[in-house]
């Protein structure tokens, strides 16, 4: 009778227990940060922030595309001096630069597109050797999984950073980044949607003497279709933001312009290119959900 008492007791109070543990642990975590932080005087806003934030602000109010109808025809810059350096119509350089950025904005589609369909292929037989109801040999089955682990740890820029410097600049190295990046969160999902089978189905394959490849294919393929689409839809929306940076390292894209922008507080054209990747994103979004919708 007192076992019972006692298991009703921690059935009742453990999960709260736990749960308040965890975040005890969690507060004394944040505070060793603020405290550490503070410590080393690292949490400062600089000098005069509120007059920066103004600033900064009121020209990112201001995107540069609207040059293109309200900017100066006869636009002259001077030196210190006063003597006319150059003159400059705005309205013309604008529409250069947003023809430079509509390519931008193709390359880093490609990057995105390229980069998680070879990354959901490489992923697709390493999914198969880590779902544990297909019961794939031990070796491969950790093989597989320390793969996928080393793969999804490492972040695309790091993937990046090393691939620029092996295949040289360019949309190569970016697509290559996504992939390796994006390879270990397929397979993570693709091996639990196979878990998630009925296993009846694949018990019956296997039971009139088919190998794995025809289990795969005729009883395991056809169930988590939909769900592979559904993943690799939620992640090439993911990889569409991802790319969108990569050009920082040398890959190309809009990325490029976000550094050529930062790097000359060209705050106007940042802001232009922010625009466009909002939409993109927000256009894609609104597509992968549409399409996962009629999957269900």
């Amino acid at each position: 009778m007192r076992m019972v008492r006692v298991s009703r007791f921690a059935d009742r109070f453990g999960g709260r227990l736990g749960f308040l543990g965890l975040a005890l642990a969690y507060a004394i975590l944040v505070i060793a940060c603020l405290g550490s932080l503070a410590d080393e005087g690292e949490l400062t806003l600089g000098r005069n922030p509120l007059h920066n934030l103004i600033k900064t602000v009121g020209e990112f109010a201001r995107p540069s595309f609207l040059d293109v109808w309200f900017g100066k025809p006869n636009l002259e810059y001077h030196s210190d001096d006063g003597t006319l350096l150059r003159i400059e119509n705005r309205q013309e350089v604008e529409l250069g630069y947003l023809a430079g950025l509509a390519r931008a904005t193709w390359t880093t589609v490609r990057i995105a597109t390229l980069g998680s369909l070879l990354g959901a292929v490489l992923a697709l037989p390493l999914a198969v050797l880590t779902a544990r109801n297909l019961a794939a040999s031990r070796p491969l089955f950790w093989l597989a999984k320390a793969i996928l682990d080393v793969a999804r740890s490492i972040h695309t820029l790091v993937f990046g950073l090393v691939l620029v410097g092996i295949v040289g600049l360019g949309p190569t190295a970016g697509i290559l980044a996504i992939a390796l990046h994006s390879m270990g969160s397929y397979g993570k999902l693709f091996a639990e949607a196979i878990e998630s089978l009925d296993m009846a189905a694949i018990d019956a394959v296997r039971s009139v003497g088919a190998g794995p490849v025809q289990v795969f294919f005729n009883a395991v393929w056809p169930a988590v279709l939909p769900q592979f689409v559904s993943s690799h839809l939620y992640l090439w929306e993911f990889n569409i933001r991802d790319s969108t940076i990569l050009g920082i390292i040398g890959a190309g894209g809009l990325g490029l312009l976000i550094s050529e922008a930062t790097s000359l507080f060209q705050w106007g054209r940042l802001s232009t290119v922010l625009l466009v990747i909002i939409v993109l994103v927000a256009g894609f979004d609104a597509l992968s959900r549409r399409i996962r919708k009629a999957l269900l």
